[in-house]
């Protein structure tokens, strides 16, 4: 072993992912594609884990990024932060959140941290309602509240955490049920766990589970749900992690799927609002935002050059209405995946909504996952000069895509080949 990949696996913990058999260093990206460091070039399905979410070296995101480095790169929150403000104005504005305040962090993993901090606090309880098949995060309070074995290494917690029914559709005890039974039985299921429990201080919930394969339950199940802990008085985090800020096409938040009562108490964003600059962040109303009653700052979170990054990615996306993309691209994209999956048995379901699309594979005639040919199509694919991702809780068995919001149809049309020729290939 020798070179680069050698370099890292001396160095680097055994748990630390790569993809493939013979790891790639990205050393270039441009629009939605990459090279790597033998020049090889690839159309990009997955934006560093729906992080690039416009463009790579989108020019508006990098000279914000260039001109506010030539002014001052860091300052922490013990000072008055103008990009930061900003920042926060326009996102407690988007959010649907009356009376918001807006708390930045580094990642994903932090904000959903922050917020069962502001949860548990608001409402004196260690328990936490979270999905099954769910992500939230590695750090040690959000691996506790992740539903999926495969990323949840310590069964060890400072929360108490009960998993709910509803973000899957198509497997478990429900999935033969019509969509509004479907909905009945799992608000019956957490009607029945909230009367064997103290008073939990929160549901969290992906709209769309992410890592767990882009699953999601019928669109108005969190509004059923949110009736029932209104009742109880339980607050509704939305982890908009992966969901937000338009890639779904239909809404701007997940949650606006299931908007019946109201947008969530809390929620939380990260990953493509920096187009790969590390930004994530917290809304909540008022009233559960200050109910700390100890001092906090954060030192990166928030500061001048992800700010910077963050305002001209979110003018871009608004302006372009990459939204209306999202729906418009990937309503082709997944549509031309069914019809290419028609031909594959191996392909259980192709499902997802906007460019946040699944491809389910399993064994063919069973329902049994099989992360075999899953990691055989991310190979091919790749051999084939496109990047995708991967994910599951039943396996890690499903192809995860999630291009750039820019995607055209001619580039939406050379992926969708280049993943069918990856199918037919490993299967």
């Amino acid at each position: 072993m020798s070179g680069l990949y050698g370099r890292h696996r001396a160095v680097s913990p055994e748990w630390l992912a790569l993809y493939y058999r013979h790891p790639i260093e990205l050393t270039h990206g441009e629009g939605r594609y990459v090279r790597d460091a033998d020049g090889n070039r690839y159309l990009d399905f997955f934006g560093g884990i729906l992080t690039t979410m416009t463009a790579h070296a989108l020019p508006e995101v990098t000279k914000a990024v260039a001109e506010q480095a030539g002014r001052i790169i860091h300052s922490s929150t013990l000072y008055l932060n103008r990009p930061m403000v900003e920042m926060a104005e326009r996102v407690a504005a988007l959010s649907g959140i009356p009376d918001a305040r807006v708390f930045f962090t580094t990642s994903g993993t932090e904000a959903n941290d922050t917020a069962l901090l502001l949860a548990t606090a608001h409402r004196r309880s260690n328990q936490i309602l979270a999905m099954r098949n769910s992500y939230h995060g590695r750090s040690f309070s959000t691996v506790s509240i992740t539903g999926n074995q495969a990323w949840s290494p310590t069964s060890l917690s400072p929360l108490q955490t009960l998993y709910v029914h509803g973000g899957v559709r198509t497997r478990g005890p429900y999935a033969e049920l019509s969509d509004d039974r479907f909905i009945e039985a799992c608000v019956a299921d957490l009607e029945d766990l909230l009367g064997h429990t103290r008073g939990p201080a929160a549901l969290i919930a992906e709209p769309v589970q992410g890592v767990g394969g882009f699953t999601s339950p019928p669109d108005g199940l969190y509004a059923a749900f949110r009736q029932v802990l209104d009742r109880h008085g339980v607050l509704w985090i939305s982890d908009e992690v992966q969901t937000g800020w338009g890639r779904t096409g239909d809404h701007f938040w997940g949650w606006q799927a299931h908007a019946e009562h109201g947008p969530p108490d809390i929620l939380t964003f990260a990953k493509g609002i920096g187009n790969g600059m590390s930004v994530g962040g917290v809304v909540a109303r008022a009233e559960v935002m200050n109910c700390l009653d100890a001092n906090s700052i954060s030192t990166f979170g928030g500061s001048p050059i992800t700010m910077a990054a963050s305002l001209a990615n979110l003018s871009y996306l608004l302006e372009h209405d990459l939204q209306g993309n999202a729906r418009r691209v990937g309503g082709l994209l997944i549509e031309r995946l069914r019809g290419i999956a028609a031909a594959f048995p191996a392909v259980r379901e192709v499902r997802g909504r906007g460019l946040m699309i699944g491809v389910e594979l399993v064994k063919p005639g069973t329902d049994e996952a099989d992360p075999e040919a899953a990691a055989a199509v991310l190979e091919a694919a790749r051999a084939g000069g496109l990047l995708i991702g991967k994910g599951g809780g039943h396996g890690t068995s499903v192809l995860r895509i999630a291009p750039p919001l820019t995607l055209t149809v001619a580039e939406a049309e050379e992926g969708a080949a280049i993943l069918a020729d990856a199918l037919h290939a490993a299967g």
